[in-house]
């Protein structure tokens, strides 16, 4: 049986958070650099509407490389499943996630899959609309439906700070657009792209976006099917294989559920059919996840276990 007790969910919080010292923040962004790197919080947010918090679960963090899930969801909304990955690959790579490498070596310079920097450059660039602002509001309409939370903006400081900061970004964009992978001016798709990875919310928002996707996109309190099926399960998909960076194998292995990680030390979780998983702890392992949060998963999947393996 999972958590039933905000108490049971501090006692593992506790625990894990020993690790925290083993890590630092993300200080390659400047706006990040602050973050207390001692902190870590989770919620767990059940399809009856049950939801157990341990930690500052009210404090909000930025998405980062979390908000590809839903970006992607949105695109694949938008155009369809042949269109996205026409341009877009579905393979899991051994290198970073900011890599230029395999656009060089892959031809004609389509992207490996949409959660590393490049592939989610194409696919930001898929979202509709008729402008960059026109695009932002429709994929912040996107996650506060899933997140049941009206407020959610992005943070100017960190969308700021990143945009100033996103040379190899700019680099991976203009290569794939001198490949015609993408059509559109490059500051603004840098523009959006910094401002997508800054939408910030706290544990208990993403615990309910993770809660909607293990429900196979259906809203676990108005039973509305908020995202197609299909879609769904193809964010769960590369949650699995490329969800955690360059140690999504391992965590496949020690944890066994779908999740997807950022460098402001978010996790997102969706157990199938069961519940969703928000976790925000800033100090980060050397291959940029939550170092406490994948300690955390670890011992849950055993205590409760939640491997789908």
């Amino acid at each position: 049986m999972l958590c039933q007790s905000d108490d049971e969910l501090q006692l593992l919080v506790n625990q894990a958070r020993d690790v925290t010292d083993d890590g630092k923040v993300a200080d390659y962004i400047p706006a990040l650099a602050k973050a207390d790197k001692d902190k870590l919080s989770v919620a767990l947010f059940y399809p009856d509407g049950r939801f157990f918090s341990a930690g500052d679960t009210s404090e909000n963090f930025t998405l980062q490389s979390i908000s590809k899930v839903l970006a992607l969801a949105l695109a694949l909304i938008d155009h369809g499943e042949d269109y996205v990955f026409d341009r877009v690959g579905k393979e899991p790579t051994g290198d970073p996630f900011n890599s230029i490498a395999k656009l060089e070596t892959n031809k004609p310079s389509k992207p490996l899959n949409p959660m590393i920097n490049a592939g989610a450059l194409a696919v930001t660039h898929m979202i509709k609309g008729e402008s960059v602002p026109h695009r932002l509001e429709r994929l912040l309409q996107f996650i506060r439906c899933l997140s049941n939370n009206e407020t959610i903006a992005y943070n100017e400081e960190v969308a700021k700070s990143e945009y100033e900061t996103a040379d190899l970004n700019r680099a991976l964009a203009f290569f794939m657009k001198q490949h015609d992978v993408i059509t559109e001016d490059i500051e603004g798709l840098i523009d959006l792209y910094t401002k997508q990875c800054a939408i910030e919310m706290n544990c208990k928002d993403l615990a309910r976006i993770g809660c909607v996707l293990a429900m196979d996109g259906r809203d676990p309190e108005s039973d509305e099917q908020v995202v197609p099926v299909d879609v769904a399960r193809i964010c769960k998909t590369f949650m699995v294989t490329c969800g955690m960076y360059n140690a999504s194998g391992e965590f496949a292995i020690n944890v066994g559920i779908p999740a997807k990680s950022g460098v402001s030390g978010g996790i997102m979780g969706s157990i199938p059919k069961k519940c969703g998983i928000g976790i925000c702890g800033p100090s980060l392992d050397d291959k940029g996840n939550s170092i406490a949060g994948i300690r955390l998963l670890e011992m849950m999947s055993r205590q409760y276990s939640l491997s789908m393996f």
